[in-house]
């Protein structure tokens, strides 16, 4: 990883720590046990029940982490009134392109891309069972 990067304020939300890699394991699971309930439905409603819990407690957990996340960072965009020096085309300050950099960092984290790669194709794998299972059975 870059030296820059380490010295960033947001290294902690996107470095690869065992912390940040267990929330993307458990929205992973999250997705997966939702993806499930349709198909666990014509199998057995007891085990569509668990996943759908499963699935609604682990959403819960990794959207509070990310929404922690998000709200740090809103808090340092404020506090330091970079918005307003944008569009205001105000001169930055050294700290704001630091600030700027390690927010540009954390949003194009490894983790992030993995998530939404995932959420899509279970996403559309579930899509085309469910249809299979409701309509083409």
């Amino acid at each position: 990883m870059k030296k820059t990067c380490i010295e960033c304020s947001e290294y902690k939300n996107c470095k690869d720590s065992l912390a940040s890699w267990g929330f993307v394991i458990i929205g992973l699971i999250a997705t997966v046990a939702i993806r499930l309930v349709t198909v666990l439905m014509h199998l057995n409603p007891l085990y569509a029940k668990m996943a759908w819990y499963i699935g609604i407690a682990g959403f819960l957990a990794f959207f509070v982490y990310k929404f922690r996340i998000n709200q740090n960072r809103a808090r340092v965009i404020a506090r330091q009134n970079l918005i307003s020096k944008i569009n205001n085309q105000k001169e930055l300050t050294k700290n704001d392109y630091k600030t700027i950099g390690a927010i540009l960092c954390g949003v194009g984290s490894r983790k992030e891309r993995i998530n939404y790669f995932f959420i899509f194709v279970l996403s559309a794998a579930a899509l085309l069972l469910a249809i299979y299972m409701d309509f083409l059975k």
